[in-house]
């Protein structure tokens, strides 16, 4: 059996079960993602080759695959957000609060946490144990649909849009935003192991690397975002609006352009791709013609998380976890129950605006669903290849992809079993 009659097989066999598996699952206290990822082990004990899916052997292949997912999955989070968020509005960006803490403090604190346990716990060098720590920090807009909000509010006046559940639009848009804030401690690992010491050329790292490049992100999202919003909605000719036309594949020419104009001119692409989405949306906020944008992008998303899943499935009983030690469970374990819940529950609980975040009500509930739920997936597989192909790790590449493949299924486990459950948990203490 030759590889591209595997590839056609396990395609088929994706989509197949993209079809089936939302509904099939509603009544069941287990996700989509964990039955994918069970199936993929079980596809990789049939007797076919499956060289082809090593994310070590074959990483360019992993890297763009994980990118594209991950690229999908942040302009659908823009569009579906319902909140604004207009720089040139303080009051617009504070509502933002709870956003802003997660990725200011809980992030650096979790990328930490995850660096000296990586050193302790596996002996990382410090490269290496950062490349991890950065990897492992940002939460995941693929795998958190269960947490997440469901998609953009359509046919109303912008006024009369509700706000999302504190909750759901923190971890949304913090899964939004956290992917590409994550991108300078990945070059900050890449600068560490090529000039091996930590030198004189960190205030390049920060006034590059770390401010640069993210304002950059932004600006270009945003002006990307304006522009494809202004042809959509208010073209002067009636044809050349896609709002009017219902052609919904505006989203992907808005994710390609930003992308690229972003990573043209060395910016950050992952922040510019949701700062594109988000500026789209409040073009016309309560327009039905982001609905079709929405599902488009979301049957995307859903076609290419399946497809990885089933890989990283296969991977895991193809020797993935080869170099799985017990002190990278034991990092896994601090992870999903330590370091990421300690390090939002401090995010989310200091300044002198304590109880009350953005526009909502935070409740002691509401903080410890949002500080537990930083579901691990897709952007670490990507982090990873990526730096793996910039820089040389030596053996301790397979030490890092072994850790990093049982921290994601644990947290595909973990969050997967009790998102239902927590979010119960939350409405009823509303209640």
């Amino acid at each position: 059996m030759n590889a591209a009659s595997i590839t056609y097989l396990v395609a088929g066999f994706g989509l197949l079960l993209a079809a089936v598996l939302p509904a099939s699952l509603r009544r069941f206290p287990i996700s989509a993602p964990m039955v994918l990822v069970g199936v993929g082990v079980l596809v990789g004990l049939m007797p076919v080759p499956h060289r082809w899916v090593d994310p070590i052997a074959h990483r360019g292949f992993v890297e763009h695959l994980a990118e594209v997912v991950v690229l999908i999955s942040l302009m659908g989070v823009g569009i579906a957000i319902d909140r604004p968020l207009r720089l040139r509005s303080w009051r617009s960006v504070l509502t933002w609060g709870s956003t802003w803490r997660l990725l200011l403090v809980a992030m650096p604190l979790t990328i930490a946490g995850v660096a000296l346990a990586g050193n302790w716990l596996l002996g990382l060098g410090g490269p290496a144990a950062l490349l991890l720590g950065a990897a492992l920090a940002p939460t995941d807009p693929v795998l958190a649909s269960d947490v997440q909000v469901e998609g953009p509010t359509t046919g109303v006046a912008p006024e009369e849009i509700d706000e999302e559940q504190e909750v759901r639009f923190a971890l949304t848009a913090e899964a939004g935003l956290n992917d590409g804030a994550a991108f300078p401690f990945v070059f900050l690992a890449l600068l560490w192991a090529g000039h091996g010491h930590l030198g004189g050329w960190l205030w390049h790292w920060a006034a590059w690397d770390l401010l640069g490049r993210v304002a950059l992100g932004v600006g270009v999202g945003v002006a990307i975002g304006w522009v494809l919003g202004m042809i959509a909605f208010r073209a002067p000719r009636r044809a050349l609006r896609t709002a009017h036309t219902g052609e919904p594949f505006l989203a992907l020419a808005c994710l390609a352009l930003a992308y690229g104009t972003a990573e043209l001119v060395h910016g950050y692409g992952f922040i510019a791709v949701f700062f594109a989405a988000v500026t789209v949306r409040w073009r016309e906020p309560g327009h039905e013609y982001h609905e079709l944008m929405h599902q488009v992008v979301e049957r995307l998303e859903r076609l290419g998380s399946l497809l990885a899943l089933l890989l990283l499935g296969i991977a895991l009983s193809n020797g993935l976890l080869a170099r799985l030690t017990l002190g990278g469970v034991l990092l896994a374990l601090l992870l999903v129950f330590v370091i990421r819940p300690l390090a939002g529950w401090v995010s989310l609980s200091f300044g002198p605006n304590r109880t009350r975040i953005g526009s909502t009500m935070l409740t002691r509930r509401d903080r410890a669903v949002i500080s537990f739920f930083g579901v691990r997936g897709i952007g670490t597989v990507y982090y990873l290849a990526f730096a793996t192909g910039l820089a040389s790790f030596g053996e301790q590449t397979g030490l890092l992809w072994s850790t990093a493949a049982f921290t994601i299924i644990l947290s595909v486990l973990v969050h997967g079993l009790s998102s239902g459950w927590a979010m119960q948990w939350v409405e009823r203490g509303r209640a």
